[in-house]
Protein backbone atom coordinates (compact mmCIF):
# COMPACT_ATOMS: atom_id res chain seq x y z
CA UNK A 1 0.00 0.00 0.00
CA UNK A 2 1.27 3.44 -0.85
CA UNK A 3 1.87 5.66 2.11
CA UNK A 4 -0.62 8.40 2.69
CA UNK A 5 1.95 11.19 2.52
CA UNK A 6 3.09 10.29 -0.94
CA UNK A 7 1.59 10.32 -4.34
CA UNK A 8 1.23 7.27 -6.51
CA UNK A 9 4.83 7.56 -7.70
CA UNK A 10 6.11 7.44 -4.14
CA UNK A 11 7.40 11.04 -4.00
CA UNK A 12 6.00 13.90 -2.00
CA UNK A 13 3.54 16.14 -3.81
CA UNK A 14 4.85 19.56 -4.84
CA UNK A 15 2.92 22.69 -3.89
CA UNK A 16 2.27 23.27 -7.59
CA UNK A 17 0.69 19.82 -7.94
CA UNK A 18 -1.58 20.58 -5.00
CA UNK A 19 -2.64 23.93 -6.50
CA UNK A 20 -3.31 22.32 -9.90
CA UNK A 21 -5.50 19.74 -8.21
CA UNK A 22 -7.49 22.47 -6.43
CA UNK A 23 -7.92 24.84 -9.40
CA UNK A 24 -10.72 22.94 -11.24
CA UNK A 25 -12.84 22.97 -8.09
CA UNK A 26 -12.61 26.79 -8.03
CA UNK A 27 -13.01 27.42 -11.74
CA UNK A 28 -16.45 25.79 -11.80
CA UNK A 29 -17.54 29.14 -10.27
CA UNK A 30 -15.57 31.23 -12.76
CA UNK A 31 -18.11 34.09 -12.90
CA UNK A 32 -17.90 34.56 -9.14
CA UNK A 33 -14.10 34.29 -9.23
CA UNK A 34 -13.90 37.07 -11.86
CA UNK A 35 -16.31 39.33 -9.96
CA UNK A 36 -14.43 38.78 -6.69
CA UNK A 37 -11.07 39.58 -8.34
CA UNK A 38 -12.55 42.73 -9.92
CA UNK A 39 -13.77 43.89 -6.49
CA UNK A 40 -10.32 43.15 -5.10
CA UNK A 41 -8.56 45.32 -7.73
CA UNK A 42 -11.02 48.20 -7.36
CA UNK A 43 -10.68 48.10 -3.56
CA UNK A 44 -6.89 48.36 -3.81
CA UNK A 45 -7.12 51.24 -6.33
CA UNK A 46 -9.36 53.09 -3.88
CA UNK A 47 -7.02 52.31 -0.99
CA UNK A 48 -3.92 53.58 -2.81
CA UNK A 49 -5.81 56.75 -3.77
CA UNK A 50 -6.39 57.69 -0.10
CA UNK A 51 -2.80 58.98 0.61
CA UNK A 52 -2.87 61.02 -2.61
CA UNK A 53 -6.11 62.73 -1.57
CA UNK A 54 -4.67 63.26 1.93
CA UNK A 55 -1.59 64.90 0.38
CA UNK A 56 -3.81 67.22 -1.66
CA UNK A 57 -5.77 68.23 1.46
CA UNK A 58 -2.62 68.99 3.49
CA UNK A 59 -0.97 70.94 0.65
CA UNK A 60 -4.13 72.98 0.06
CA UNK A 61 -4.45 73.85 3.74
CA UNK A 62 -0.77 74.78 3.88
CA UNK A 63 -0.89 77.05 0.82
CA UNK A 64 -4.43 78.49 1.06
CA UNK A 65 -5.97 77.84 4.48
CA UNK A 66 -8.64 80.52 3.88
CA UNK A 67 -10.25 78.33 1.19
CA UNK A 68 -11.03 75.61 3.69
CA UNK A 69 -14.77 75.72 2.88
CA UNK A 70 -14.20 75.24 -0.84
CA UNK A 71 -11.87 72.63 -2.32
CA UNK A 72 -10.79 70.89 0.97
CA UNK A 73 -14.38 69.91 1.75
CA UNK A 74 -14.69 68.26 -1.65
CA UNK A 75 -11.37 66.49 -1.09
CA UNK A 76 -12.46 65.43 2.39
CA UNK A 77 -15.68 64.02 0.91
CA UNK A 78 -13.62 62.16 -1.71
CA UNK A 79 -11.35 60.87 1.07
CA UNK A 80 -14.40 59.47 2.90
CA UNK A 81 -15.83 57.91 -0.27
CA UNK A 82 -12.53 56.17 -1.02
CA UNK A 83 -12.40 54.75 2.50
CA UNK A 84 -16.02 53.57 2.18
CA UNK A 85 -15.31 52.05 -1.25
CA UNK A 86 -12.30 50.16 0.13
CA UNK A 87 -14.38 48.58 2.87
CA UNK A 88 -17.54 48.01 0.80
CA UNK A 89 -15.69 46.43 -2.12
CA UNK A 90 -13.80 44.19 0.30
CA UNK A 91 -17.03 42.99 1.91
CA UNK A 92 -18.63 42.46 -1.51
CA UNK A 93 -15.59 40.45 -2.58
CA UNK A 94 -15.90 38.22 0.50
CA UNK A 95 -19.63 37.71 -0.02
CA UNK A 96 -19.23 36.80 -3.70
CA UNK A 97 -16.30 34.46 -3.07
CA UNK A 98 -17.87 32.65 -0.10
CA UNK A 99 -19.80 30.32 -2.45
CA UNK A 100 -16.57 29.53 -4.32
CA UNK A 101 -14.59 28.63 -1.20
CA UNK A 102 -17.30 26.63 0.57
CA UNK A 103 -18.40 24.93 -2.64
CA UNK A 104 -14.81 23.86 -3.37
CA UNK A 105 -14.37 22.51 0.17
CA UNK A 106 -17.62 20.56 -0.12
CA UNK A 107 -16.73 19.06 -3.51
CA UNK A 108 -13.20 18.09 -2.49
CA UNK A 109 -14.43 16.49 0.74
CA UNK A 110 -17.18 14.61 -1.13
CA UNK A 111 -14.82 13.43 -3.86
CA UNK A 112 -12.31 12.22 -1.26
CA UNK A 113 -15.09 10.43 0.61
CA UNK A 114 -16.33 8.77 -2.60
CA UNK A 115 -12.78 7.87 -3.64
CA UNK A 116 -12.12 6.16 -0.32
CA UNK A 117 -15.19 3.99 -0.95
CA UNK A 118 -13.84 3.13 -4.40
CA UNK A 119 -10.53 1.88 -3.03
CA UNK A 120 -10.22 -1.85 -2.62
CA UNK A 121 -10.67 -3.94 0.50
CA UNK A 122 -6.91 -4.48 0.63
CA UNK A 123 -6.38 -0.72 1.13
CA UNK A 124 -9.02 -0.48 3.85
CA UNK A 125 -7.62 -3.45 5.75
CA UNK A 126 -4.29 -1.62 5.93
CA UNK A 127 -5.45 1.96 6.53
CA UNK A 128 -5.49 3.70 9.90
CA UNK A 129 -8.96 5.17 10.38
CA UNK A 130 -7.99 7.88 12.87
CA UNK A 131 -5.13 9.13 10.70
CA UNK A 132 -7.20 9.19 7.51
CA UNK A 133 -10.09 11.11 9.10
CA UNK A 134 -7.66 13.63 10.60
CA UNK A 135 -5.95 14.08 7.20
CA UNK A 136 -9.30 14.87 5.56
CA UNK A 137 -10.28 17.26 8.37
CA UNK A 138 -7.00 19.18 8.16
CA UNK A 139 -7.09 19.15 4.37
CA UNK A 140 -10.54 20.73 4.11
CA UNK A 141 -9.57 23.40 6.64
CA UNK A 142 -6.40 23.97 4.64
CA UNK A 143 -8.42 24.79 1.51
CA UNK A 144 -10.23 27.58 3.38
CA UNK A 145 -6.95 28.95 4.73
CA UNK A 146 -5.26 28.79 1.34
CA UNK A 147 -8.03 30.65 -0.46
CA UNK A 148 -8.38 33.22 2.30
CA UNK A 149 -4.70 34.11 2.48
CA UNK A 150 -3.71 33.68 -1.16
CA UNK A 151 -6.58 35.56 -2.79
CA UNK A 152 -7.34 38.08 -0.07
CA UNK A 153 -3.86 38.72 1.35
CA UNK A 154 -1.03 37.71 -0.98
CA UNK A 155 -2.59 38.90 -4.26
CA UNK A 156 -3.87 42.25 -2.93
CA UNK A 157 -0.57 42.89 -1.16
CA UNK A 158 1.44 42.27 -4.33
CA UNK A 159 -0.97 44.52 -6.24
CA UNK A 160 -0.69 47.27 -3.64
CA UNK A 161 3.10 47.03 -3.50
CA UNK A 162 3.27 47.40 -7.28
CA UNK A 163 0.96 50.43 -7.33
CA UNK A 164 2.74 52.19 -4.43
CA UNK A 165 6.15 51.52 -5.99
CA UNK A 166 4.96 53.01 -9.28
CA UNK A 167 3.70 56.13 -7.46
CA UNK A 168 6.97 56.53 -5.53
CA UNK A 169 9.01 56.26 -8.74
CA UNK A 170 6.72 58.67 -10.61
CA UNK A 171 6.19 61.35 -7.96
CA UNK A 172 9.30 61.17 -5.78
CA UNK A 173 13.01 60.36 -5.69
CA UNK A 174 13.93 56.96 -7.11
CA UNK A 175 15.53 56.13 -3.77
CA UNK A 176 12.06 55.75 -2.22
CA UNK A 177 11.17 52.99 -4.67
CA UNK A 178 14.61 51.40 -4.36
CA UNK A 179 14.45 51.21 -0.56
CA UNK A 180 10.88 49.89 -0.73
CA UNK A 181 11.74 47.14 -3.23
CA UNK A 182 14.96 46.16 -1.43
CA UNK A 183 13.08 45.92 1.88
CA UNK A 184 10.35 43.79 0.29
CA UNK A 185 12.91 41.56 -1.46
CA UNK A 186 14.92 40.94 1.74
CA UNK A 187 11.70 40.44 3.73
CA UNK A 188 10.31 37.97 1.20
CA UNK A 189 13.56 36.00 0.87
CA UNK A 190 13.92 35.76 4.66
CA UNK A 191 10.29 34.66 5.03
CA UNK A 192 10.56 31.97 2.35
CA UNK A 193 13.83 30.51 3.68
CA UNK A 194 12.68 30.37 7.31
CA UNK A 195 9.18 29.13 6.39
CA UNK A 196 10.59 26.29 4.30
CA UNK A 197 12.69 25.30 7.30
CA UNK A 198 9.61 25.53 9.55
CA UNK A 199 7.56 23.51 7.10
CA UNK A 200 9.53 20.36 7.92
CA UNK A 201 8.54 20.84 11.55
CA UNK A 202 4.91 21.35 10.54
CA UNK A 203 4.91 18.19 8.46
CA UNK A 204 6.39 16.23 11.36
CA UNK A 205 3.65 17.68 13.61
CA UNK A 206 0.99 16.44 11.18
CA UNK A 207 2.49 12.95 11.15
CA UNK A 208 2.65 12.79 14.93
CA UNK A 209 -0.85 14.26 15.28
CA UNK A 210 -2.28 11.60 12.94
CA UNK A 211 -0.37 8.89 14.78
CA UNK A 212 -1.70 9.99 18.17
CA UNK A 213 -5.24 10.26 16.82
CA UNK A 214 -4.99 6.79 15.27
CA UNK A 215 -3.95 5.30 18.61
CA UNK A 216 -6.80 7.06 20.41
CA UNK A 217 -9.46 5.95 17.91
CA UNK A 218 -8.14 2.39 17.80
CA UNK A 219 -8.18 2.15 21.60
CA UNK A 220 -11.71 3.54 21.89
CA UNK A 221 -13.03 1.23 19.15
CA UNK A 222 -11.61 -1.68 21.14
CA UNK A 223 -12.92 -0.40 24.49
CA UNK A 224 -14.15 -3.79 25.65
CA UNK A 225 -10.85 -5.50 24.84
CA UNK A 226 -9.00 -2.84 26.83
CA UNK A 227 -11.30 -3.50 29.80
CA UNK A 228 -11.08 -7.29 29.48
CA UNK A 229 -7.31 -7.17 29.99
CA UNK A 230 -7.22 -4.17 32.34
CA UNK A 231 -4.88 -2.30 30.01
CA UNK A 232 -6.14 1.26 30.58
CA UNK A 233 -2.74 2.41 31.87
CA UNK A 234 -0.97 0.69 29.00
CA UNK A 235 -3.22 2.41 26.45
CA UNK A 236 -2.77 5.78 28.21
CA UNK A 237 1.01 5.31 28.15
CA UNK A 238 0.98 4.54 24.42
CA UNK A 239 -1.18 7.60 23.73
CA UNK A 240 0.99 9.80 25.98
CA UNK A 241 4.11 8.57 24.20
CA UNK A 242 2.67 9.72 20.88
CA UNK A 243 1.53 13.04 22.36
CA UNK A 244 4.95 13.62 23.95
CA UNK A 245 6.58 13.39 20.53
CA UNK A 246 3.95 15.77 19.18
CA UNK A 247 4.59 18.15 22.10
CA UNK A 248 8.32 18.34 21.33
CA UNK A 249 7.58 19.01 17.69
CA UNK A 250 4.99 21.69 18.60
CA UNK A 251 7.48 23.47 20.91
CA UNK A 252 10.06 23.50 18.12
CA UNK A 253 7.38 24.94 15.85
CA UNK A 254 6.63 27.78 18.30
CA UNK A 255 10.33 28.61 18.61
CA UNK A 256 10.67 28.83 14.86
CA UNK A 257 7.68 31.22 14.74
CA UNK A 258 9.50 33.51 17.19
CA UNK A 259 12.61 33.52 15.00
CA UNK A 260 10.55 34.30 11.91
CA UNK A 261 8.50 37.10 13.51
CA UNK A 262 11.55 38.78 15.06
CA UNK A 263 13.47 38.74 11.77
CA UNK A 264 10.52 40.11 9.82
CA UNK A 265 9.98 42.95 12.30
CA UNK A 266 13.67 43.92 12.17
CA UNK A 267 13.65 44.10 8.35
CA UNK A 268 10.45 46.19 8.31
CA UNK A 269 11.77 48.53 10.99
CA UNK A 270 14.98 49.27 9.06
CA UNK A 271 13.14 49.85 5.79
CA UNK A 272 10.52 52.15 7.30
CA UNK A 273 13.15 54.16 9.20
CA UNK A 274 15.14 54.80 6.01
CA UNK A 275 12.03 55.87 4.09
CA UNK A 276 10.89 58.29 6.81
CA UNK A 277 14.41 59.74 6.97
CA UNK A 278 14.40 60.30 3.17
CA UNK A 279 10.99 62.01 3.34
CA UNK A 280 12.01 64.25 6.25
CA UNK A 281 15.24 65.20 4.45
CA UNK A 282 13.24 66.07 1.35
CA UNK A 283 11.03 68.48 3.34
CA UNK A 284 14.11 70.12 4.90
CA UNK A 285 15.75 70.47 1.48
CA UNK A 286 12.55 71.97 0.04
CA UNK A 287 12.12 69.26 -2.58
CA UNK A 288 9.03 67.88 -0.86
CA UNK A 289 6.02 69.48 0.77
CA UNK A 290 4.39 68.60 4.07
CA UNK A 291 1.69 66.95 2.01
CA UNK A 292 4.34 64.72 0.41
CA UNK A 293 5.65 63.78 3.85
CA UNK A 294 2.12 62.94 4.98
CA UNK A 295 1.49 60.94 1.77
CA UNK A 296 4.73 58.98 2.07
CA UNK A 297 3.96 58.25 5.72
CA UNK A 298 0.44 57.11 4.78
CA UNK A 299 1.85 54.91 2.02
CA UNK A 300 4.26 53.37 4.51
CA UNK A 301 1.46 52.69 7.00
CA UNK A 302 -0.62 51.08 4.22
CA UNK A 303 2.38 49.11 3.03
CA UNK A 304 3.54 48.01 6.49
CA UNK A 305 0.28 46.29 7.47
CA UNK A 306 -0.12 44.13 4.34
CA UNK A 307 3.62 43.46 4.21
CA UNK A 308 3.47 42.21 7.77
CA UNK A 309 0.43 40.11 6.81
CA UNK A 310 2.37 38.88 3.76
CA UNK A 311 4.76 36.99 6.01
CA UNK A 312 1.96 35.51 8.07
CA UNK A 313 -0.04 34.74 4.94
CA UNK A 314 2.90 32.94 3.35
CA UNK A 315 3.34 30.87 6.50
CA UNK A 316 -0.36 30.02 6.55
CA UNK A 317 -0.37 29.17 2.84
CA UNK A 318 2.58 26.82 3.25
CA UNK A 319 0.92 25.19 6.23
CA UNK A 320 -2.37 24.92 4.30
CA UNK A 321 -0.56 23.31 1.36
CA UNK A 322 1.10 20.88 3.75
CA UNK A 323 -2.28 20.04 5.30
CA UNK A 324 -3.89 19.63 1.86
CA UNK A 325 -1.02 17.50 0.61
CA UNK A 326 -2.11 14.39 2.47
CA UNK A 327 -5.76 14.73 1.56
CA UNK A 328 -5.00 15.08 -2.15
CA UNK A 329 -2.56 12.17 -1.85
CA UNK A 330 -5.57 10.08 -0.87
CA UNK A 331 -7.04 10.94 -4.28
CA UNK A 332 -3.78 9.73 -5.85
CA UNK A 333 -4.36 6.27 -4.42
CA UNK A 334 -5.40 4.10 -7.35
CA UNK A 335 -8.42 1.84 -6.90
CA UNK A 336 -7.30 -1.79 -7.15
CA UNK A 337 -10.67 -2.84 -8.58
CA UNK A 338 -12.00 -0.74 -11.46
CA UNK A 339 -14.77 -1.18 -14.00
CA UNK A 340 -13.52 -2.14 -17.42
CA UNK A 341 -14.38 0.21 -20.30
CA UNK A 342 -17.82 -0.77 -21.58
CA UNK A 343 -18.66 -2.87 -18.53
CA UNK A 344 -22.31 -3.86 -18.82
CA UNK A 345 -25.01 -3.56 -16.19
CA UNK A 346 -26.25 -6.83 -14.72
CA UNK A 347 -30.05 -7.01 -14.61
CA UNK A 348 -31.55 -10.38 -13.81
CA UNK A 349 -33.60 -12.23 -11.21
CA UNK A 350 -32.17 -15.60 -12.26
CA UNK A 351 -28.42 -15.79 -11.64
CA UNK A 352 -26.20 -18.83 -12.13
CA UNK A 353 -22.79 -18.52 -10.43
CA UNK A 354 -19.65 -20.33 -11.53
CA UNK A 355 -16.05 -20.41 -10.28
CA UNK A 356 -13.96 -21.56 -13.22
CA UNK A 357 -10.43 -22.76 -12.33
CA UNK A 358 -9.86 -19.95 -9.83
CA UNK A 359 -6.50 -19.49 -8.13
CA UNK A 360 -6.07 -16.71 -5.58
CA UNK A 361 -3.80 -15.40 -2.84
CA UNK A 362 -3.96 -12.20 -0.80
CA UNK A 363 -0.18 -12.15 -0.99
CA UNK A 364 1.69 -13.42 -4.07
CA UNK A 365 3.91 -15.43 -1.71
CA UNK A 366 0.98 -17.29 -0.13
CA UNK A 367 -1.73 -18.85 -2.27
CA UNK A 368 -5.13 -19.35 -0.63
CA UNK A 369 -7.28 -21.03 -3.31
CA UNK A 370 -6.19 -23.70 -5.76
CA UNK A 371 -8.17 -24.48 -8.94
CA UNK A 372 -11.60 -23.75 -7.48
CA UNK A 373 -14.02 -25.17 -10.01
CA UNK A 374 -17.73 -25.35 -9.18
CA UNK A 375 -21.11 -24.00 -10.27
CA UNK A 376 -24.30 -22.93 -8.50
CA UNK A 377 -27.27 -23.24 -10.88
CA UNK A 378 -29.85 -20.45 -10.70
CA UNK A 379 -32.16 -20.91 -7.74
CA UNK A 380 -30.04 -23.67 -6.16
CA UNK A 381 -28.12 -23.75 -2.89
CA UNK A 382 -24.44 -24.64 -2.56
CA UNK A 383 -22.80 -25.04 0.85
CA UNK A 384 -19.08 -24.82 1.52
CA UNK A 385 -17.73 -26.38 4.72
CA UNK A 386 -14.29 -26.98 6.12
CA UNK A 387 -11.93 -26.09 8.92
CA UNK A 388 -10.98 -22.49 9.75
CA UNK A 389 -8.47 -21.07 7.27
CA UNK A 390 -9.56 -23.37 4.44
CA UNK A 391 -10.46 -20.35 2.28
CA UNK A 392 -14.26 -20.50 2.56
CA UNK A 393 -14.92 -16.79 3.22
CA UNK A 394 -12.51 -15.84 0.44
CA UNK A 395 -15.08 -17.19 -2.02
CA UNK A 396 -17.61 -14.52 -1.00
CA UNK A 397 -15.00 -11.76 -1.32
CA UNK A 398 -14.16 -12.88 -4.84
CA UNK A 399 -17.84 -13.10 -5.77
CA UNK A 400 -18.31 -9.53 -4.54
CA UNK A 401 -15.17 -8.67 -6.54
CA UNK A 402 -13.39 -7.13 -3.57
CA UNK A 403 -10.30 -8.78 -5.07
CA UNK A 404 -9.33 -9.93 -8.55
CA UNK A 405 -8.68 -13.62 -9.11
CA UNK A 406 -5.07 -14.65 -9.69
CA UNK A 407 -6.14 -16.86 -12.57
CA UNK A 408 -9.41 -18.28 -13.80
CA UNK A 409 -12.68 -16.38 -13.55
CA UNK A 410 -15.83 -15.92 -11.49
CA UNK A 411 -18.89 -15.85 -13.74
CA UNK A 412 -22.58 -14.96 -13.42
CA UNK A 413 -24.84 -16.27 -16.20
CA UNK A 414 -21.63 -17.15 -18.05
CA UNK A 415 -20.41 -13.51 -17.94
CA UNK A 416 -17.04 -12.82 -16.33
CA UNK A 417 -17.82 -10.51 -13.38
CA UNK A 418 -14.87 -8.33 -14.51
CA UNK A 419 -17.05 -7.37 -17.48
CA UNK A 420 -19.93 -6.33 -15.20
CA UNK A 421 -20.12 -2.95 -13.46
CA UNK A 422 -19.29 -3.25 -9.78
CA UNK A 423 -22.41 -1.34 -8.74
CA UNK A 424 -24.83 -3.64 -10.54
CA UNK A 425 -22.90 -6.77 -9.52
CA UNK A 426 -23.11 -5.95 -5.80
CA UNK A 427 -26.73 -4.87 -6.12
CA UNK A 428 -27.52 -8.47 -7.08
CA UNK A 429 -25.83 -10.00 -4.03
CA UNK A 430 -26.92 -9.98 -0.40
CA UNK A 431 -24.74 -11.22 2.44
CA UNK A 432 -25.19 -12.06 6.10
CA UNK A 433 -21.60 -12.02 7.41
CA UNK A 434 -20.27 -13.84 10.44
CA UNK A 435 -19.04 -10.60 12.04
CA UNK A 436 -21.87 -8.10 11.68
CA UNK A 437 -20.89 -4.43 12.06
CA UNK A 438 -23.72 -1.91 12.44
CA UNK A 439 -23.87 1.87 12.10
CA UNK A 440 -24.11 3.95 15.27
CA UNK A 441 -27.73 4.80 14.50
CA UNK A 442 -31.21 3.44 15.14
CA UNK A 443 -32.29 -0.16 14.57
CA UNK A 444 -34.66 1.13 11.89
CA UNK A 445 -31.81 2.84 10.04
CA UNK A 446 -29.65 -0.29 10.16
CA UNK A 447 -32.37 -2.56 8.77
CA UNK A 448 -33.52 0.00 6.18
CA UNK A 449 -29.88 0.27 5.05
CA UNK A 450 -30.51 -2.90 3.03
CA UNK A 451 -32.74 -0.83 0.74
CA UNK A 452 -32.98 2.86 1.78
CA UNK A 453 -35.95 3.45 -0.53
CA UNK A 454 -38.06 0.78 1.20
CA UNK A 455 -41.33 1.72 2.90
CA UNK A 456 -41.77 1.35 6.65
CA UNK A 457 -44.12 -1.59 6.07
CA UNK A 458 -41.41 -3.40 4.09
CA UNK A 459 -38.85 -2.76 6.84
CA UNK A 460 -41.24 -4.13 9.48
CA UNK A 461 -41.92 -7.20 7.30
CA UNK A 462 -38.17 -7.84 6.97
CA UNK A 463 -37.75 -7.58 10.76
CA UNK A 464 -40.61 -10.03 11.25
CA UNK A 465 -39.03 -12.50 8.83
CA UNK A 466 -35.74 -12.26 10.72
CA UNK A 467 -37.54 -12.93 14.05
CA UNK A 468 -36.41 -9.64 15.58
CA UNK A 469 -39.67 -7.66 15.46
CA UNK A 470 -40.79 -8.66 18.98
CA UNK A 471 -37.39 -7.66 20.40
CA UNK A 472 -37.55 -4.24 18.69
CA UNK A 473 -41.09 -3.48 19.84
CA UNK A 474 -40.22 -4.48 23.42
CA UNK A 475 -37.42 -1.91 23.60
CA UNK A 476 -38.29 1.41 25.39
CA UNK A 477 -37.37 3.40 22.29
CA UNK A 478 -38.63 0.79 19.83
CA UNK A 479 -37.40 1.35 16.30
CA UNK A 480 -35.49 4.44 17.43
CA UNK A 481 -33.22 2.43 19.72
CA UNK A 482 -29.59 3.38 19.02
CA UNK A 483 -27.36 0.34 18.57
CA UNK A 484 -24.09 2.05 19.57
CA UNK A 485 -20.81 2.22 17.71
CA UNK A 486 -20.36 -0.94 15.60
CA UNK A 487 -23.59 -2.22 17.20
CA UNK A 488 -21.97 -2.80 20.61
CA UNK A 489 -25.26 -2.19 22.49
CA UNK A 490 -26.76 -5.35 20.96
CA UNK A 491 -25.83 -8.94 21.64
CA UNK A 492 -24.17 -11.02 18.95
CA UNK A 493 -27.46 -12.77 18.14
CA UNK A 494 -29.39 -9.50 17.96
CA UNK A 495 -26.82 -8.00 15.58
CA UNK A 496 -26.98 -11.13 13.44
CA UNK A 497 -30.75 -10.88 13.16
CA UNK A 498 -30.50 -7.22 12.15
CA UNK A 499 -28.07 -8.30 9.43
CA UNK A 500 -30.47 -11.01 8.27
CA UNK A 501 -33.36 -8.51 8.21
CA UNK A 502 -31.53 -5.96 6.06
CA UNK A 503 -30.45 -8.70 3.64
CA UNK A 504 -34.05 -9.87 3.36
CA UNK A 505 -35.05 -6.26 2.70
CA UNK A 506 -32.44 -5.92 -0.07
CA UNK A 507 -34.16 -8.84 -1.85
CA UNK A 508 -31.24 -9.85 -4.13
CA UNK A 509 -31.21 -12.83 -6.52
CA UNK A 510 -27.92 -14.11 -5.02
CA UNK A 511 -27.56 -14.78 -1.29
CA UNK A 512 -24.45 -15.48 0.76
CA UNK A 513 -24.74 -16.76 4.33
CA UNK A 514 -21.27 -16.63 5.89
CA UNK A 515 -21.74 -18.40 9.25
CA UNK A 516 -25.06 -16.50 9.34
CA UNK A 517 -26.42 -18.21 12.45
CA UNK A 518 -23.15 -18.69 14.33
CA UNK A 519 -24.06 -16.16 17.04
CA UNK A 520 -27.53 -17.56 17.72
CA UNK A 521 -28.75 -20.02 20.34
CA UNK A 522 -29.95 -23.42 19.13
CA UNK A 523 -33.69 -22.66 19.29
CA UNK A 524 -33.38 -19.30 17.53
CA UNK A 525 -30.99 -20.84 15.03
CA UNK A 526 -33.53 -23.49 14.02
CA UNK A 527 -36.29 -20.90 13.65
CA UNK A 528 -34.13 -18.56 11.54
CA UNK A 529 -32.65 -21.47 9.59
CA UNK A 530 -36.10 -22.41 8.38
CA UNK A 531 -36.69 -18.78 7.39
CA UNK A 532 -33.33 -18.58 5.59
CA UNK A 533 -34.11 -21.68 3.55
CA UNK A 534 -37.54 -20.21 2.81
CA UNK A 535 -36.18 -16.90 1.45
CA UNK A 536 -33.43 -18.71 -0.46
CA UNK A 537 -35.81 -21.14 -2.12
CA UNK A 538 -35.85 -19.36 -5.47
CA UNK A 539 -32.47 -17.66 -5.17
CA UNK A 540 -28.94 -18.69 -5.96
CA UNK A 541 -27.44 -19.25 -2.51
CA UNK A 542 -23.93 -19.79 -1.22
CA UNK A 543 -23.76 -21.00 2.39
CA UNK A 544 -20.40 -20.85 4.15
CA UNK A 545 -20.59 -22.82 7.37
CA UNK A 546 -18.65 -24.55 10.07
CA UNK A 547 -21.69 -26.09 11.76
CA UNK A 548 -22.74 -28.94 9.43
CA UNK A 549 -26.29 -29.06 10.79
CA UNK A 550 -26.96 -25.79 8.92
CA UNK A 551 -26.18 -27.22 5.46
CA UNK A 552 -27.89 -30.64 5.36
CA UNK A 553 -30.64 -29.32 3.05
CA UNK A 554 -28.23 -27.79 0.51
CA UNK A 555 -28.43 -29.05 -3.09
CA UNK A 556 -24.66 -29.62 -3.07
CA UNK A 557 -21.96 -29.43 -0.41
CA UNK A 558 -18.27 -28.73 -1.07
CA UNK A 559 -15.72 -29.77 1.54
CA UNK A 560 -12.62 -27.55 1.50
CA UNK A 561 -9.23 -28.24 2.99
CA UNK A 562 -6.22 -25.91 2.57
CA UNK A 563 -7.76 -24.03 -0.34
CA UNK A 564 -8.86 -27.07 -2.33
CA UNK A 565 -12.15 -28.93 -2.79
CA UNK A 566 -11.53 -32.41 -1.43
CA UNK A 567 -15.12 -33.73 -1.48
CA UNK A 568 -18.46 -32.78 -3.00
CA UNK A 569 -21.98 -34.10 -3.05
CA UNK A 570 -25.23 -33.99 -1.09
CA UNK A 571 -25.31 -34.55 2.64
CA UNK A 572 -26.34 -38.19 2.18
CA UNK A 573 -23.75 -38.83 -0.54
CA UNK A 574 -20.94 -37.39 1.56
CA UNK A 575 -21.89 -39.50 4.57
CA UNK A 576 -21.88 -42.60 2.36
CA UNK A 577 -18.35 -41.74 1.16
CA UNK A 578 -17.20 -41.98 4.79
CA UNK A 579 -14.52 -39.35 4.18
CA UNK A 580 -13.60 -36.03 5.78
CA UNK A 581 -17.21 -34.77 5.81
CA UNK A 582 -18.43 -37.95 7.51
CA UNK A 583 -15.74 -37.60 10.21
CA UNK A 584 -16.64 -33.91 10.77
CA UNK A 585 -20.33 -34.86 11.03
CA UNK A 586 -19.66 -37.58 13.55
CA UNK A 587 -17.52 -35.28 15.67
CA UNK A 588 -20.12 -32.49 15.69
CA UNK A 589 -22.95 -34.92 16.51
CA UNK A 590 -20.96 -36.20 19.48
CA UNK A 591 -20.40 -32.63 20.69
CA UNK A 592 -24.13 -31.88 20.29
CA UNK A 593 -25.07 -34.96 22.34
CA UNK A 594 -22.59 -33.96 25.04
CA UNK A 595 -24.03 -30.42 25.17
CA UNK A 596 -27.52 -31.88 25.56
CA UNK A 597 -26.39 -34.06 28.51
CA UNK A 598 -24.16 -31.50 30.25
CA UNK A 599 -26.02 -28.21 31.00
CA UNK A 600 -24.27 -24.84 30.53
Amino acid sequence: MATLDSNKNGSRRSDWQTLKTLFPYLWQYKARVIIALSCLVLAKVANVGIPLVLKAIVDHLTVAPHLVLAVPLALIALYGLLRLATTALGELRDAVFAKVAQGAIRRVALETFNHLHKLGLRYHLNRQTGGVTRDISRGTRGIGSLLSFMLFNILPTILEIGMITAILVTMYDWRFAAVTLITIAVYTAFTIVVTEWRNNTRRAMNELDSSANTRAVDSLLNYETVKYFGNEKFEAARYDEAMAKWERSAIQNEKSIGILNSGQSAIIAVGVTVLVWLAADGVVQGTMTLGDLVAVNAFLIQLYAPLNILGMAYREIKQALTDMEKMFSLLDEEAEIQDRPGAHVLDTRSAAVEFRHVDFGYDPKRQILFDMNFAIPAGKTLAVVGSSGAGKSTLSRLLYRFYETGSGSVRINDHDIRDISQGSLRAHIGIVPQDTVLFNDSIYYNIAYGRPSATREEVVAAARAAHILDFIEAMPDGWDTTVGERGLKLSGGEKQRVAIARTILKNPPILIFDEATSALDSRTEKAIQAELFSISADRTTLIIAHRLSTVVEADEILVMEQGRVVESGTHRELLEKDGLYARMWALQQSEAELDAVVPD
